[in-house]
């Protein structure tokens, strides 16, 4: 049974989409191709965790039996309040960019550049925003870990804030080039992260925001609903039992364009070309009888029914052919509504006998002598006849 360790966001889409995928990431540890944008938005978020941490006042947490434990119990000024440490200057903070930057997976140099100079935008206009509109963290890039209904979870959340009203605000940082409000409203990641920061925090959740960094909008919504929860906790279920079983096969989609692993990957291995030549006979041999063998079912299908009407107008169940007889047989079937059965039954008081409200519990009640004659005829309206006629050889052959 493979491990399981906690799930985050990230790893659960994964499997989500691809459990073979996943095998190779999360058991295999494959490593994958550097991206450029990947690599980017590393380097933004962690200028963006030092221009933000001295702003950083600590709010309440929960102790490991459940409690709450203040570590600051009064907001304090701005100023040096994250370690004693005063916020970043101007030329600090493009000094860190210019320190911190990673030339990984860029296509070009044209192309690294572009997203340098990018970078080095939105940093600038985020920092004056900054100034101009101090935030109220009270903790940022922190690794968060809980226990959700038997289900281990963990993420790396970039920043918590706190509300005008006290609660908190959780903030995800986006470096894509379009974002919405709907994006927020959708999102697992931030569904996820709310779950953590209630398991880890005495205050509640009260807002849930993607922050679009290139037009520096944040996208809020409000905290999700136990319901919208719980559809969440469901589809981790699903990974863990998957994880458990083992179930690494492959879900072939569009995201096969993007993945690095298409060669180990059984949907797109390539053939030894010593085995291409025979398996090649094989593939158009099987590609011919399959077109056969639909060719054979319209024909015998049309065969069957023009028998069956000559039967039908002779008044016979028999034919005669040259070498055998074919005999026309007929399969009843029943089918009975639960949206008419149910109200009868719970009428007459008998609503447990109703069952899974299959054909044959429906039949049983309509042949048991205790239930009252009255209820087994309506019973029996409610209920629809199905006849298919199909022959069969009397030499044991195949029915058609």
């Amino acid at each position: 049974m493979a491990a399981i360790g906690p799930l985050s966001y990230s790893s659960s889409r994964t499997y989500l989409e691809c459990p073979l995928r996943w095998k190779f990431l999360y058991v295999d540890r494959l490593p994958e191709v550097p991206r450029g944008y990947f690599t980017f938005g590393r380097v933004v978020h962690s200028v963006l965790e030092a221009l933000v941490r001295p702003y950083v006042v600590p709010a309440t947490r929960r102790t490991p039996e459940g409690e709450s434990q203040r570590t600051l119990d009064e907001w304090g000024a701005r100023g040096a309040v994250g370690g004693g440490r005063p916020p970043l200057t101007r030329e600090e903070l493009l000094a860190l960019y210019d320190r911190s930057w990673l030339s990984d997976g860029y296509v070009s140099p044209e192309e690294e550049e572009r997203y340098r100079t990018l970078g080095r935008d939105l940093l600038l206009r985020y920092y004056q925003r900054l100034v101009r509109e101090p935030p109220r963290p009270v903790s940022v890039e922190e690794h968060l870990q809980a226990e959700w209904e038997g289900i281990p979870i963990h993420g790396y959340v970039d920043r918590i804030d706190r509300t005008p009203d006290g609660g908190l605000e959780v903030v995800d940082y986006k470096t894509s080039r379009e974002l919405s409000r709907e994006d927020a409203r959708g999102s697992d990641q931030l569904s996820l992260y709310q779950v953590l920061v209630e398991s880890n925090y005495a205050e509640p959740v009260e807002r849930l925001t993607l922050y679009h960094l290139r037009s520096l909008t944040p996208h809020r919504s409000p905290p999700r609903s136990p319901e919208s929860l719980q559809d969440l906790n469901a589809r981790l279920g699903t990974v863990v039992d998957g994880i458990r079983a083992e179930a690494f096969e492959p879900t072939p989609g569009p995201q096969c364009a993007r993945c690095d692993f298409r060669s180990r990957c059984p949907e797109f291995r390539e053939v030894a070309s010593e085995e291409s030549g025979r398996l090649r006979t094989l593939v158009d041999r099987f590609e011919s009888l399959r077109q056969e063998e639909h060719r054979l079912e319209s024909e015998l299908r049309r065969t069957a029914e023009e028998m069956h009407r000559a039967a039908e107008d002779l008044g016979v169940h028999r034919l005669p052919g040259t070498r055998g007889v074919a005999v026309r047989r007929k399969e009843e079937s029943w089918q009975y509504p639960a949206t008419a059965v149910r109200p009868l039954l719970e009428a007459a008081g008998l609503g447990e006998r109703f069952g899974t409200g299959g054909t044959e519990e429906i039949r049983r009640l309509l042949r048991d002598p205790h239930v009252p004659a009255e209820l087994r005829r309506r019973l029996s309206e409610t209920g629809s006849r199905r006849v298919r006629w199909y022959w069969e050889l009397d030499d044991g052959g195949a029915a058609a």
